[in-house]
């Protein structure tokens, strides 16, 4: 019932002019993300994207339900997966989905008032709710890939920030360097335990200099870790030395009963490098 060419058409020549409306009412100075940016190139490519939005819905009042909205699923991955809506919060852009429903509302309204008698108030209704089913519809869809995306692209982070957090710095030869620094937590620790063991195998270091001068707490867990490492370095070949141990990281030491006395320990990572 819903589906009616005329007013198909009507809101096809208005497409355009909806994406103008819709962007010179956007409140510059409260909206953030790509609707604050200044930049020409930014603007032009939001607008088309807007107009593009357009262009697929109005397809609801002359295709099938079911194919509307398969063909809106291409807009919507491009949208979702663009740099400048990821770094947009989710609710701002929600709510220009918002604003843009209101203009069909709107648009709805004024096609039968422009009509009126040729139309019944059936029909009326059956096109907002179109409508509105449609916004719900792409809106889910639109947040469920952008949190998908935006996951997959802060796992991504993460990974590249656990790496540089446990670099093996190769200095010569066959002997590395593993500093490091600011907080350790166990779940990191457990990432420095995989990842020097592979990048040793990896860069065939036989002598590892581990600098802690630049962490300043070391929990239970992951002084044991810390150790553990050091086992497993010595069972795949790897000598290890440990440098700018912090008094209060000994003592944690000390009071777990973790020996030293088959470590290699230097004050700093000067003296660790002039051992012999």
């Amino acid at each position: 019932m819903h589906r009616n060419n005329d007013l198909y058409n009507y809101l096809h020549n208005k497409t355009r002019q909806l994406t103008d409306d819709w962007y010179d009412e956007i409140d510059k100075n409260t909206v953030t993300g790509v609707y604050a940016s200044n930049d020409p190139d930014v603007i032009k490519r939001l607008k088309e994207q807007n107009f593009s939005f357009h262009e697929h819905l109005i397809q609801v009042f002359i295709e099938r339900e079911d194919s509307f909205f398969d063909s809106f699923e291409v807009w919507v991955n491009e949208i979702a997966s663009d740099s400048a809506h990821q770094s947009t919060p989710i609710h701002t852009i929600l709510n220009e989905f918002l604003n843009v429903q209101d203009q069909y509302i709107h648009m709805i309204q004024g096609f039968a008032e422009i009509h009126k008698g040729n139309y019944s108030n059936e029909a009326v209704y059956s096109w907002t709710s179109i409508i509105l089913k449609a916004f719900g519809k792409v809106m889910t869809r639109f947040v469920e890939v952008h949190d998908r995306i935006a996951t997959l692209r802060l796992t991504s982070q993460q990974e590249l920030i656990n790496e540089l957090s446990a670099p093996v710095i190769k200095l010569h030869q066959s002997i590395g360097l593993l500093p490091l620094v600011g907080e350790i937590d166990t779940k990191r620790a457990k990432h420095v335990l995989e990842h020097t063991l592979m990048e040793c195998r990896k860069q065939s270091v036989n002598q590892l200099y581990i600098d802690l001068s630049g962490v300043n707490v070391l929990d239970t867990m992951v002084a044991m870790q810390i150790f553990q490492l050091i086992d497993a370095l010595k069972i795949i070949g790897v000598k290890t030395t440990l440098s700018g141990v912090r008094p209060e990281i000994a003592l944690t030491a000390v009071q777990l009963g973790l020996d030293f006395k088959d470590i290699q320990i230097a004050g700093n990572l000067s003296q660790a490098l002039n051992i012999k």
